[in-house]
């Protein structure tokens, strides 16, 4: 086995083994601002959580639809169409490439149920207007997901801790503890990233009876509001309102996790 798959192997091991110990999480706490510091403390423990009052601070927060369309018209955008939903984590899925106006023009004109999502793309014009906390010391780029009421990300987890900022109007958000994996089917998209056929919106027990034993969080993520996902947290995705949310995963190690299990990955 080489090094780089190993090394994933025992993060996930180790995230799996911490969220074990948990007790169950009945609702998310929330505070506001934190520093550094407190924030590492609070992830420390390995609940995901809100923090309020960061959100809300940054450039892109005051522009509305109307000024991000004229400000960045030309940009271009990967839009998820079709059911993507189904085919989320395989080739099969269908991606175009358009301008952010044309994205935006299609929605208005597309009727169908699941409607064309700019989801997990990378928008470095509008990434500029977040400012994020100094809360990790490795971050990825921005990803930005931009789309209608009814646009979803299915039930999947990753292996990073993730900052989730809600900038615009209101989203779903099913949350089950790393654990929780064994009680429905899930499959490794790649070493970071594990999906599920299970659909917490329309839960079949009869295939998977042991998902009736699922810890499921449900959470609707409010403008201004910023999730702490600890690595591993599976979750599931849909949007209320016409939405634009941006978030930042970290090649931190996953602060939950005790410390001899990073010296277990270092070595």
């Amino acid at each position: 086995m080489t090094r780089e798959p190993l090394k994933w192997q025992r993060r996930r091991t180790a995230v799996i083994a911490a969220a074990e110990r948990l007790p169950r999480l009945t609702k998310l706490s929330r505070s506001a601002p934190l520093d550094p510091h407190a924030f590492s403390k609070a992830a420390q423990a390995g609940f995901p959580f809100i923090v309020d009052g960061i959100v809300s601070q940054w450039p892109l927060a005051t522009m509305n639809l109307t000024a991000l369309r004229e400000e960045f018209a030309a940009v271009p955008v990967r839009v998820r169409i079709g059911d993507y939903a189904t085919a989320a984590f395989s080739p099969r899925r269908t991606l175009i490439d358009m301008p952010l106006a044309a994205y935006l023009d299609s929605v208005d004109s597309d009727k169908r149920a699941l409607p064309p999502y700019a989801g997990n793309v990378q928008v470095p014009e509008i990434g500029r207007l977040c400012n994020w906390p100094e809360y990790f010391a490795v971050y990825q780029q921005p990803k930005l997901w931009l789309g209608p009421a009814g646009t979803v990300t299915p039930l999947h987890c990753d292996y990073f801790d993730n900052l989730f900022a809600q900038v615009w109007g209101r989203k779903r958000i099913r949350l089950f503890p790393p654990s929780d994996g064994n009680l429905f089917p899930t499959r490794e998209v790649n070493p970071t990233l594990y999906a599920s056929p299970f659909d917490p919106e329309k839960p079949d027990f009869e295939t998977w009876p042991l998902a009736r034993q699922g810890r499921q969080i449900e959470y609707v993520i409010e403008p201004g509001e910023l999730l702490f996902l600890p690595a591993g947290w599976f979750h599931h995705v849909r949007a209320i309102d016409f939405s634009l949310s941006v978030n930042r995963w970290t090649e931190d190690y996953p602060l939950a996790c005790q410390p001899e299990h990073l010296d277990l990955e270092r070595s």
